[in-house]
């Protein structure tokens, strides 16, 4: 149960792959203008890592190791596939809003990642639920990215979702007269935010060591005055 906690951790927030692993940036500048985009993507690439890390898992004996990478390849494009094409007859309204991002899921590293360094080389169990997690961690990030770049850019949330339930519609949060504020719409709002993100999970990472460190200082030294905390941004 430990490995699954560990399995579970790593890919939602230790070794997130977008804030940590600083993977996935080309479809997170792209498609988190807005968060039905965002949602849409992400969920696109949890399935795809889960069907990837199940059947390589399921295959890797039988894949010879000196050509595992194109057969990796080969197995993600046909998901893929599937994917793209579902999208394209049930969902074509947003399949023509995400365009080539959901085809591009074939080179996204963080499926490619994570086949080659954990499915092929663990069991059913702990691969399904790491392509699970590590598809968690990208959509909550890219997901809130593409709320906030759409509240501050357009001041609305979930629109488009219309796309998606014909009987919705966008939610308009701020003001009619809002003006709007471009650069969070245009891809260096999706870097300032990332930006903003990673800086906020370093921060929360170093007060939580330096709490750690504290715990083992008062076992070791129970006398001692603990460290005085982190102050936030930090170097």
């Amino acid at each position: 149960m430990s490995a699954f906690n560990d399995i579970a951790k790593n890919g939602f927030w230790k070794q997130n792959p977008l804030l940590v692993q600083l993977l996935g940036l080309c479809p997170l500048l792209a498609i988190s203008t807005s968060l039905v985009n965002a949602v849409s993507l992400g969920l696109a690439t949890i399935l795809v890592m889960l069907l990837a890390n199940l059947a390589i898992a399921s295959l890797r004996a039988l894949i010879p190791y000196e050509i595992r990478i194109p057969v990796f390849v080969l197995i993600i494009a046909a998901l893929v596939t599937v994917v793209d094409l579902s999208f394209n007859a049930f969902l074509h309204d947003l399949y023509l809003v995400l365009g080539i991002f959901i085809p591009l899921i074939v080179t996204n590293c963080i499926v490619l990642a994570r086949v080659e360094a954990f499915a092929a080389k663990n069991g059913l169990a702990a691969s399904t639920l790491d392509g699970v997690m590590m598809g968690a961690g990208f959509l909550w990030v890219i997901a809130l990215i593409g709320g906030l770049r759409e509240l501050i850019g357009q001041g609305t949330l979930f629109s488009g979702i219309e796309m998606i339930f014909p009987s919705l519609s966008g939610i308009q949060v701020l003001p009619a007269d809002y003006p709007g504020f471009l650069i969070m719409m245009l891809p260096p709002g999706a870097f300032f935010t990332l930006g903003l993100l990673i800086a906020g999970r370093n921060w929360s990472e170093a007060r939580a060591n330096q709490r750690r460190l504290n715990q083992l200082k008062q076992a070791e030294h129970p006398g001692d005055k603990p460290a005085e905390n982190i102050p936030p941004f930090a170097a």
